[in-house]
């Protein structure tokens, strides 16, 4: 069974930081890429930050140089740091396994989502 739970989010103030963690079970971590997606209310679900299991990654211009995604396989956890975070970066936050075999998805997991508010 296939399991991502995410954690480490909350309130932060605008220009805060905060890091999100995301534990996966149930699949060869290093064969996946990783990626964190988000979801604000009223708005689709948008990437935020990916990670292939070759290391390359990609961001939106929205979150460039400010969020960072790693990842280490010997924990089987991908991490996103987030920092001058701003109001506009309030969303639930969503972990996302996906095996991709040349150009054709092969498997694709979601975590439950963690909430993050940017707010004074």
């Amino acid at each position: 069974q296939v399991q991502l739970v995410e954690s480490g989010g909350g309130l932060v103030q605008p220009g805060g930081s905060l890091r999100l963690s995301c534990g996966a079970s149930g699949i060869i971590f290093s064969s996946y890429a990783m990626g964190w997606y988000r979801q604000a209310p009223g708005k689709q679900r948008e990437l935020v930050a990916s990670l292939t299991s070759g290391g390359n990654t990609n961001y939106p211009d929205s979150v460039k140089g400010r969020f960072t995604i790693s990842r280490d396989n010997t924990k089987n956890t991908v991490y996103l740091q987030m920092n001058s975070l701003k109001p506009e970066d309030t969303a639930v936050y969503y972990c996302n396994a996906r095996l991709v075999l040349g150009s054709i998805t092969t498997s694709d997991y979601w975590g439950q989502g963690t909430q993050v508010t940017v707010s004074s």
